[in-house]
């Protein structure tokens, strides 16, 4: 695919002002709190949509659209599934872990949380989830990094390694000069172009194939079943499409959103937004996934996933197609950079901060933040050199890791007193490693999504443990009561 010199000048234009965020950013983050969770006063519009924006990653509009082309509107039941976990964890999870939060010793990460919640002065408990977090997301961020050099190099016809560095580079480099403040303004503009972008495309396809009908007369002979929600319809398949909401539950990225907005008040007014954004954003992507199939029927494409890519290019101004590929890059750096901030912030505060130095101040903090931010992107870099490694397996159940690991874990530290910290440990060991077996395995109930026998496992062994392992649990249910009342 060519590229005309408007669309390179645009996609470069939108790259640097990304950086110019960064040092906006840069200027206003002296402390610690500041670096990681925005000192708590981020906004309802950009903690909306810097969720949607480091939720969606690349998949909404590359994967996503991939598959419906591929297989009609049957694929759109992921989508359904992700609407119902996304707004179940800001009804439940996210008024009760921003209170929380604060009032536990003002935990910053979810590791120091769960330290907090259940009184654990042997630090166990938080050295496992943040060991959990380190490992999951250098190889889900290298992943990552790899899908936004493919774009590069399909793009602008730049060699792989290349590619990798430049696009590290300018998500490093804001990421390290802002912390988390950089990452929310640039995930909330980068949110805003990622729903243009889902919004322009298809309207301007289907008036370019002559109006609706039209296109769906093409659609129906390309594809008679493109509309059939239940094509191949099996129950294993739908409860495993559905149950991608379970994820969200224990996503780190997207939880210290919730931990980083101004108020509880604010919570309804950005759940709101947050929901409309994204129930818009799933319809447009629906909708370039059909349209694309109508387009290209004549000339199919041979990789599903760049319809997006291929549309945009083939029926809009260079200038405007600029705009729409750089809001799939800024789909995949704004869930990169909240991953490469999440473990950041694990390092600096779970293990340097309350394990080797706890006098450090607050400038030291807030260096050596962007320094192991550095560091793990160096790492994941390292790691992603090699487009074919078996790294990129880890992102099919990277999602199911967290949400089974952590979603438990966190419902029942947010909602049952009687949870203690070996219950925790149980929880999170228990998730994950029920989800790592299950996808080693395939056929008959094994094709069931891992986070489901997951998130199941995780539960019963939090429950369970927590029942039977009941050593001197009196503080840890003080301490949920005072959250609790507070």
């Amino acid at each position: 695919m060519s590229i005309a010199l408007p669309t390179l000048v645009t996609f470069i234009g939108y790259l640097l002002a990304t950086l110019a965020i960064g040092f906006i950013a840069y200027r206003a983050t002296d402390t610690l709190s500041d670096y990681i969770l925005g000192g708590r006063q981020l906004g309802p519009a950009v903690t909306a949509l810097s969720v949607g924006a480091s939720d969606m990653s690349g998949w909404l509009l590359l994967g996503l659209p991939g598959a419906i082309y591929l297989s009609g509107a049957s694929e759109v039941w992921i989508g359904v599934g992700l609407v119902l976990g996304a707004y179940i964890n800001w009804l439940l999870v996210a008024p009760r872990l921003r209170k929380f939060t604060e009032n536990a010793n003002d935990s910053l990460t979810l590791p120091e949380f769960f330290e907090n919640r259940f009184n654990d002065t042997s630090h166990l408990l938080r050295f496992i989830s943040a060991i959990t977090i380190i490992v999951f997301f250098t190889f889900y961020v290298s992943s990552g990094l790899v899908g936004g050099a493919i774009l590069f190099e399909k793009v602008f016809g730049l060699e792989y390694t290349t590619a990798l560095i430049i696009g590290a580079v300018v998500i490093v480099s804001y990421t390290f000069l802002g912390g988390f403040l950089a990452v929310s303004w640039t995930d909330f503009f980068q949110g805003c172009l990622m729903l243009v972008a889902l919004i322009l495309l298809p309207i301007v396809a289907i008036n370019t194939l002559g109006g609706w009908e039209s296109t769906n007369e093409i659609l129906a002979t390309a594809n008679p079943d493109y509309a059939n929600l239940f094509k191949d319809f099996s129950w294993l398949g739908f409860i495993s499409l559905m149950a991608w909401g379970l994820g969200y539950f224990g996503q780190p990225h997207i939880l210290s959103r919730f931990m980083a907005i101004r108020s509880t008040k604010d919570i309804p007014l950005s759940r709101n937004i947050a929901m409309a954004w994204m129930v818009l954003s799933l319809f447009g992507a629906l909708a370039i996934g059909l349209v694309g199939l109508a387009y290209f029927v004549d000339a199919p494409l041979a990789n599903p996933e760049t319809v997006f890519l291929q549309l945009a290019s083939a029926i809009l101004n260079p200038w405007v197609a600029g705009v729409l590929i750089a809001a799939i890059l800024s789909a995949i750096m704004s869930t990169i950079d909240s991953q490469l901030l999440v473990c950041s912030s694990v390092i600096v505060e779970d293990f340097y901060k309350h394990l080797v130095n706890r006098d450090a101040s607050e400038k030291e903090l807030v260096w050596l933040s962007r320094l192991s931010l550095a560091g793990i992107a160096v790492l994941a870099t390292v790691i992603a050199t090699n487009p074919e490694s078996s790294v990129l397996d880890l992102v099919s159940y990277a999602w199911a890791g967290f949400g089974a690991a952590f979603g438990p874990t966190v419902l029942l530290a947010l909602f049952w007193s009687k949870f203690n910290k070996f219950g925790a440990i149980a929880a999170i060991v228990s998730g994950a490693a029920v989800v790592v077996i299950w996808k080693q395995l395939s056929g008959g109930m094994f094709d069931l999504y891992e986070i489901v026998p997951g998130f199941i496992a995780a539960f019963a062994a939090g429950i369970v443990v927590s029942k039977f392992v009941d050593r001197d649990n009196e503080e840890p249910e003080k301490i949920f009561a005072k959250l609790n009342a507070e």
